[in-house]
C-alpha cells in the first residue's frame, strides 16, 4: 500500500478523486463487469481529465506498484483492475465530438459504444463498433472491435485515424499517419500495451437512421436443416449484410422457453432496407424460423437490445477461435455442445466476417488474422460462485472441440483470464510475424513493460 506521503503526493498531482482502501467509495470503485475477478488495488484515481495520466504513470513508476488502465471496465478477463497496484480509471472521461463535415469522430478513453450510438446517430452516421452498448471504446478498439457493421465497415480498429497517447515516460503523442505511423499500427490490434490512450478519433460510416434489423429463432429440432441453410445462404451475402448466430437458452422476459435456441441476428448498412429484405427472405424461403422478429428500428435500440442478458457483476469467462470455413463436422460439434448446454446466460456467437473486413491487408494492422470467414466467441455467464467449475468446463470443452479446424490468431478482446506466460498467450494470439514486430514496438515505446496489466506483449530485448 502506497505510504500516506505517496499519497497525499497523488492527491495533490491529479485533479480527479483519488480513492484508498478505508474510503467508503471504495468497495463500489473497485468492482468490474466481470463479477469472477475480485481483487483488491490500492489506490484508485479517477481521472477529471487527460492532465490526469501523466501524474499516475509518474507515480506508478516511483513506487513500483503494478499500474491497471480501466476505461468502462468491461474487459473480460479483468485487466482493468490489480491486486495491491494502481488502477487508473478512465470512465469518467466520456466526451464524444461530431464532425458531421469531415466525418470525423473524436472520442475521449472513457466512452461507452452507446454514448458514440447517441452522438453519431442523429448525423445519419456511426463508428463500427461491438453489440453491446455498455463497453467502453478504449479496450474495444485496441483489440479490434467486432459488431453489426464488420462486413460493411470492418473492425473499429479499421476507422481508428489517430490516437493520443500518453507514454510510459509521461509525454504526450498523436499517432496518425503521419505522426509515429508505427505506433498507430501497434494500437490497431495490439491492446493497451504501448501507453494510455486518452481519446481516439475515428472516420465514421453513413448509415441510415431507420435500419433493417432483426433476429430469425431455430428451435433445437431445427438445427440440423438451418445450420446448412445459413451457411450456404451466408456464401453469398453482400458486403450491407452482417449477421451473428448466437446460441443461448433465452432469458426468461423474452417468454422463449427455457431450451436452448439458435437466433440469426442481423443488420442491413445499405441504402435502401428493401434489398436487405430481399436477402433475408432468400434464407427464410431456405430455412423458414420458428419466431421472426424483423422491422426497422433505430441504431441505438438495436445496438442496446443485448445489454440485460449480460449484466454487470456475472461471472464471466471466455473462448474464441477463427474459422476459414463452416463446414459438415464442425456443425457437427456446435449442434452436440450447444445443445447441451441448459441455463440462461451461457453461449456461443458465431459472427460471420468477410467483406470489408476480410479485405484490409493483412499487414495494415495488428489484428492477429483477416483470413478468417467466422469468429468463434464462446462464454459464460452466471451468478453463483458454485456454478465457476461447470461453467467455465463448458466453454473449454467446446472450444477444444472446436480448435482442431481453427485458422492462427486469436481475438483478444474475448479472451478470458487464463493463467499462462505472456509470450505463449501473445505468440497464440498474434502468430510469430505479427508478435516480432509489435514487441519492436514496445521495446521503443515502454522498453520496461510498464504498462503489462493486460494481454501483454513483451518487449523485444534491446
Amino acid at each position: 500500500m502506497p505510504s500516506p506521503i505517496s499519497m497525499g503526493h497523488l492527491s495533490s498531482a491529479v485533479s480527479g478523486r483519488v480513492i484508498a482502501p478505508d474510503d467508503h467509495e471504495y468497495e463500489e470503485a473497485r468492482r468490474i463487469w466481470n463479477g469472477m475477478i475480485d481483487r483488491r488495488p490500492a489506490v484508485i484515481v479517477r481521472a477529471a481529465g487527460p492532465g490526469d495520466v501523466a501524474p499516475v504513470i509518474g507515480h506508478a513508476r516511483a513506487t513500483g506498484l503494478p499500474l491497471a488502465i480501466r476505461g468502462a471496465g468491461h474487459n473480460v478477463a479483468g485487466t482493468g483492475t490489480v491486486d495491491g497496484g494502481i488502477v487508473l480509471d478512465m470512465g469518467g472521461l466520456t466526451s464524444v465530438s461530431v464532425d458531421p463535415r469531415g466525418r470525423l469522430v473524436r472520442v475521449e478513453a472513457g466512452a461507452t459504444l452507446g454514448d458514440i450510438d447517441r452522438a453519431t446517430e442523429p448525423h445519419g452516421m456511426a463508428v463500427p463498433v461491438g453489440v453491446v452498448s455498455g463497453t467502453g471504446i478504449g479496450g474495444l478498439a485496441l483489440g479490434g472491435g467486432v459488431g453489426w457493421l464488420v462486413r460493411a465497415h470492418g473492425l473499429t480498429l479499421d476507422s481508428l485515424v489517430a490516437a493520443d497517447v500518453i507514454l510510459a515516460d509521461g509525454t504526450s503523442v498523436r499517432a496518425s499517419a503521419d505522426e509515429h505511423p508505427d505506433l498507430l499500427w501497434g494500437l490497431r490490434g495490439g491492446g493497451g500495451n504501448f501507453g494510455v490512450v486518452t481519446a481516439f478519433t475515428f472516420r465514421a460510416a453513413t448509415l441510415n437512421q431507420a435500419v433493417f434489423a432483426g433476429t430469425l429463432m431455430y428451435r433445437r429440432s431445427r438445427w440440423s436443416d438451418a445450420l446448412p441453410a445459413y451457411v450456404e445462404w451466408a456464401a453469398g451475402l453482400p458486403d450491407e449484410l452482417s449477421t451473428m448466430l448466437t446460441f443461448l437458452v433465452p432469458p426468461p422476459w423474452w417468454e422463449l422457453g427455457n431450451e436452448v435456441v439458435m437466433f440469426v441476428g442481423f443488420a442491413w448498412a445499405g441504402a435502401d432496407g428493401r434489398d436487405g429484405e430481399a436477402w433475408l427472405d432468400r434464407l427464410q424461403a431456405a430455412c423458414a424460423p420458428d419466431v421472426a422478429t424483423v422491422d426497422p428500428t433505430t441504431w441505438v435500440a438495436y445496438q442496446s437490445s443485448m445489454d440485460a442478458v449480460f449484466p454487470t457483476g456475472s461471472r464471466a469467462y471466455w473462448r474464441n477461435a477463427s474459422f476459414d470455413r463452416f463446414d459438415g463436422p464442425m456443425i457437427e460439434t456446435v449442434i452436440e455442445h450447444c445443445g447441451a448446454q441448459t441455463w440462461v446466460g451461457t453461449g456461443a456467437d458465431v459472427h460471420h466476417m468477410g467483406g470489408a473486413f476480410g479485405r484490409v491487408p493483412e499487414d495494415a494492422t495488428a489484428y492477429p488474422s483477416r483470413a478468417g470467414q467466422f469468429l468463434l466467441n464462446v462464454y459464460g455467464f452466471w451468478s453463483d460462485p458454485a456454478d465457476d467449475p461447470a461453467g467455465t468446463r463448458w466453454v473449454k470443452e467446446f472450444s477444444e472441440a472446436m480448435r482442431p479446424h481453427a485458422i492462427e490468431g486469436q481475438y483478444v478482446n474475448f479472451l478470458g483470464h487464463d493463467e499462462a506466460d505472456a509470450h505463449r498467450k501473445a505468440l497464440a494470439a498474434y502468430g510469430p510475424a505479427k508478435l516480432a514486430r509489435l514487441s519492436e514496438i514496445k521495446r521503443r515505446y515502454d522498453p520496461e513493460n510498464l504498462f503489462r496489466i493486460n494481454h501483454n506483449i513483451p518487449p523485444a530485448p534491446a
